[in-house]
């Protein structure tokens, strides 16, 4: 008897994540693509006059001064945090469990903490042609003075709400809808074929 996985079970890349170089490699690549796979995914919203209170207790969480305003962020390599929306914020951890970190800081008197780790798939593109490959979905500078490290960005492509933030000079970091994420993973190798690269 074969034995199913259930759809929690099975990374939703899967099928599609085929490792190795792809498209027009000749001359080496430009574009590498991941699944980061973070162990919590939070979006966290603040009651209206209380965003400073919750910005205090992201910091006190995860250690990331965040500046004030949608679009900031901050990022260390294992945590990252940023501001989508007027008192609306991602916090994403490599590990498990930071739901019920924000328990006891972030009080109903403040805000919201909803942990969508099981509803989004994180996909990392880096590399010289990051950016270029990035505009042919979304209307966004990602230029690096107007799209700095750490930042974030909401934004939809066609039906795929994305969210995205800059962790590093040549590396972006997307957050999908878990059942979208095999069509834009499809869409965003398609588009990196010109270039070159490189599935790890």
């Amino acid at each position: 008897m074969v034995e199913r996985q259930s759809p929690l079970e099975l990374a939703p890349l899967e099928p599609e994540l085929r490792t190795g170089s792809h498209g027009d490699f000749e001359h080496g690549v430009d574009v590498i693509l991941s699944e980061t796979r973070p162990g919590s995914i939070l979006q966290l919203a603040a009651w209206p006059g209380q965003e400073k209170e919750l910005i205090s207790g992201i910091r006190t969480v995860t250690g990331l001064a965040l500046p004030d305003g949608a679009g900031a962020g901050s990022t260390d390599g294992v945590r990252s945090v940023f501001g989508f929306a007027p008192g609306k914020f991602t916090v994403v951890d490599e590990a498990e469990g930071l739901a019920s970190a924000f328990a006891n800081v972030v009080t109903p008197a403040i805000g919201t903490v909803t942990d969508l780790s099981h509803g989004r798939t994180a996909i990392r593109i880096a590399g010289p042609k990051a950016e270029w490959v990035l505009a042919k979905f979304f209307a966004i500078d990602f230029a690096l003075p107007a799209f700095p490290v750490g930042a974030g960005r909401s934004t939809m492509h066609h039906d795929v709400f994305a969210q995205i933030q800059r962790t590093g000079a040549d590396q972006f970091d997307i957050y999908v809808f878990r059942s979208f994420a095999r069509s834009f993973w499809k869409a965003l190798c398609h588009a990196s074929e010109e270039v070159g690269y490189e599935v790890q």
